[in-house]
């Protein structure tokens, strides 16, 4: 028997009983997009999308293939910006946010 949770799995459950926690996921998805580390943020935002709407719910939303949008949200995935910003919005309305960044100034 496993002593320990698979971390995406907790990430899942946490999403769905709190919502101040799916919208800190997505707070900090934005915030790490703005703050030029974007590699971080898909892999945020990817956990946040597996958590709520699913890849293939998304991918029926916004008019995108789902093995598309894995790959967008990929490590090594390069999404345009009207794909970043049309997943963002239909994270925005599963959840019914409004979206709050952190600006980092050096």
């Amino acid at each position: 028997m496993a002593l320990t949770r698979d971390f995406k799995q907790t990430v899942a459950a946490r999403v769905q009983r709190d919502p101040a926690f799916a919208q800190a996921l997505l707070d900090e998805a934005i915030t790490l997009f703005i703050n030029g580390e974007p590699d971080t943020a898909k892999l945020v935002l990817r956990d946040l999308v597996n958590a709520t709407l699913g890849f293939e719910s998304l991918a029926e939303e916004i008019h995108k293939p789902a093995k598309s949008l894995h790959r967008m949200l990929s490590a090594s995935g390069n999404p345009t910006m009207s794909n970043i910003s049309a997943i963002f919005a239909a994270i925005k309305r599963a959840l019914g946010v409004e979206v709050r960044t952190t600006v980092v100034v050096a």
